[in-house]
């Protein structure tokens, strides 16, 4: 696949490893994000001979397809043990708005932009609106909220991060939905009652199992508590353990990672361990990520976008720029929750991995005639994200940040 001596693999290794390490305090306060700089590189990368590979079979390789699969379990394990807000119906307010009403919303504007406007088939349509509705838990660093134990980061960072743990999880049913259609063996009550809220169920239990069973043995084991390792490699084996358990019992795995990392976050919430795994998380993420989006800078520079045509990229920007602000604005219309809030809330609906995955995860299972086009209009409204989401994330959250502290600052002192 690399066309070069080993010794220069290991070499574009490290120097990756240490960029993804060194960059972001590097760039921390300029319009700039690491998922830029990278796509940026793997664009220029696409006019060297090194990569032998097709843009096709990059965009179906099983193995990438894992690559995803698994940054994207790292990522929602990281946001639950970021957030220190603890789990209630009314403390999560935003979250549920998010899930339950901006991201409906999201799909059916999708779903009808691309059946009627694109011309694709209704499982075309489902797996796109899938595929791009939820926000990405893994490229959204940037607005998500700070390490365990650090208190309060507003509620909009709040509602990003929690919204990121379990939006995926709430769409994979959808691109199960996308694949039964199209292979024309859709039973809707199986699909409704086994693989939507079945699934769900089966994955909230195995999380808050195996999420109080590990916090059980970390912090509050008589003989010995297992957290004064201080290794946070712990997060990645529970949450491969999570993930696989539940799937293997027909359960959604993405749903038990975050529940799980929720549960270890609950328990002893004060435990400097949170960080540590968090931190470790965060790190293995932040490398593959890179990887990533190298690969996505070389596909787009061998015409991963070669079949996107003007209602395709008007589909793109619409969903950054209208839909998903516009239908967050309805949601919070009534919710009391700041003007500011509400507003970055609907802007910062980042797209990324997890939209590749679900899309590698589709087309390894089933072919689709507008894959292509598919590709294309997910590609654009990737890209579009990342390049005007990373360059205003910096200067917008540092504006509201400091709003919020202000606000805080005056509460206090009246």
């Amino acid at each position: 696949m690399l066309a070069l001596p080993h010794e220069f693999i290991l070499l574009g290794i490290g120097g990756l490893i240490l960029v993804a390490a060194w960059l972001p305090v590097l760039i921390k306060r300029l319009p700039l994000s690491l998922p830029i700089i990278f796509i940026a590189l793997g664009f220029l990368l696409s006019f060297t001979p090194w990569l032998r590979t097709s843009q096709t079979a990059m965009t179906h390789d099983p193995t990438l397809e894992h690559l995803n699969e698994i940054i994207v379990l790292i990522a929602l394990m990281g946001a639950g043990l970021r957030l220190d807000r603890p789990f209630g119906w009314r403390r999560w307010r935003s979250t549920w708005l998010l899930l339950l009403v901006v991201m409906p919303l999201t799909m059916i504007a999708i779903f009808v932009a691309a059946r009627w406007g694109l011309g694709f088939s209704i499982a075309a349509a489902i797996l796109t609106a899938s595929a791009l509705a939820p926000t990405d838990p893994v490229l959204a660093a940037d607005v998500q909220t700070g390490p365990p134990r650090e208190g309060e980061d507003g509620e909009t960072r709040f509602g990003l991060t929690s919204e990121a743990g379990l939006n995926d999880g709430l769409a994979f049913p959808f691109v199960l939905l996308a694949l039964a259609v199209q292979a024309g063996t859709l039973d809707w009550v199986h699909w409704s009652a086994l693989q939507l809220a079945g699934d769900l169920a089966v994955g909230t239990l195995i999380g808050w199992l195996l999420g109080a069973g590990a916090g059980y043995l970390m912090f509050r084991l008589p003989s010995a508590k297992l957290s004064e390792t201080g290794d946070g490699l712990v997060a990645i084996g529970v949450t491969f353990m999570a993930y696989a358990l539940s799937v293997l019992i027909h359960g959604n795995g993405f749903i038990a990672v975050f529940v799980a990392a929720l549960t270890i976050r609950s328990t002893c919430p004060d435990d400097e361990f949170h960080t540590a795994m968090s931190d470790f998380s965060g790190q293995i993420e932040r490398v593959l990520m890179a990887m990533v989006m190298l690969l996505f800078g070389w596909a787009i520079g061998r015409g991963l976008l070669s079949a996107l045509d003007w209602r395709g990229a008007a589909i793109a920007v619409a969903l950054v720029f209208v839909i998903r602000p516009l239908t967050t604005l309805v949601a919070f219309h009534w919710s009391g929750a700041p003007v500011m809030s509400r507003h970055l809330m609907g802007f910062f609906g980042i797209r990324g991995i997890g939209t590749f995955f679900y899309l590698q995860y589709a087309f390894n299972r089933a072919d689709f005639a507008e894959r292509h086009a598919i590709w294309a209009v997910a590609g654009a409204t990737i890209l579009l994200s990342i390049v005007v989401h990373g360059m205003t994330a910096t200067p917008l959250m540092a504006k509201a940040d400091a709003r919020r502290e202000r606000r805080l600052a005056r509460e206090s002192g009246g």
